[in-house]
């Protein structure tokens, strides 16, 4: 899975690529691909609901690895479209955030936790939403560092949790190291967006 970006389409096409490969919204392999992993998210959710955790951690690794091979494919043979720029990102996070729900229904993750995770999606969206309708600024953003990090903590204790429950391992103190520092980068991240829309409010800073 990529690390977030804030909301808002990702065209940054490589610079021989043209202006009409770009824009296409053609089905290829890496749009097929990532249609896939969307498409997988509600049975990954109900092999969660129904226990049934080996098999839910083996289809959260595919996806990973299909995450990677679309970007891959994308990339170095020219088939970035906009529909796949929205698509990949949204695929991500309904799978990330569906899992952490399903979880924390089935008493798996703390509730606070969940609550936390998807709280802290949901205000930045609605952050980048605000910004756009008081303030002149970019329609898309780099992602923050603190939140590579986190994105990266996120899907470390959700894979973990699921290899833990459906093949066995030892959990040791390992899933509560985990969700503390899931909780703290999350808590950074937040709060780091937060000063990142107050910096665009200020005119001499939309440049961001």
């Amino acid at each position: 899975m990529v690390p977030e970006t804030t909301p808002g389409p990702k065209l940054a096409a490589p610079p021989m690529m043209s202006e009409a490969a770009v824009l296409s919204p053609d089905l290829n392999l890496p749009n097929l691909i990532t249609l896939a992993r969307l498409v997988s998210v509600p049975f990954a959710l109900w092999l969660i609901l129904d226990e049934r955790y080996g098999a839910a951690f083996w289809l959260f690794v595919a996806a990973g690895i299909s995450d990677g091979l679309d970007g891959y494919i994308a990339k170095h043979f020219n088939r970035r479209t906009r529909l796949g720029a929205l698509l990949d990102p949204a695929a991500d996070k309904l799978l990330l955030t569906g899992v952490y729900l399903t979880l924390g229904y089935g008493g798996q993750l703390p509730i606070w936790l969940v609550v936390l995770v998807a709280g802290r999606d949901i205000a930045i969206v609605l952050g980048f939403a605000i910004i756009h309708m008081i303030a002149n600024a970019p329609r898309q953003f780099g992602p923050l560092y603190v939140s590579k990090v986190n994105t990266f903590l996120q899907i470390a204790l959700v894979g973990f949790v699921l290899a833990r429950l459906g093949l066995d391992i030892e959990a040791g103190p390992v899933t509560w190291m985990l969700i503390v520092l899931t909780a703290i980068t999350t808590l950074l991240s937040g709060f780091s967006y937060l000063w990142r829309w107050l910096r665009l409010l200020r005119p001499a800073d939309r440049t961001l």
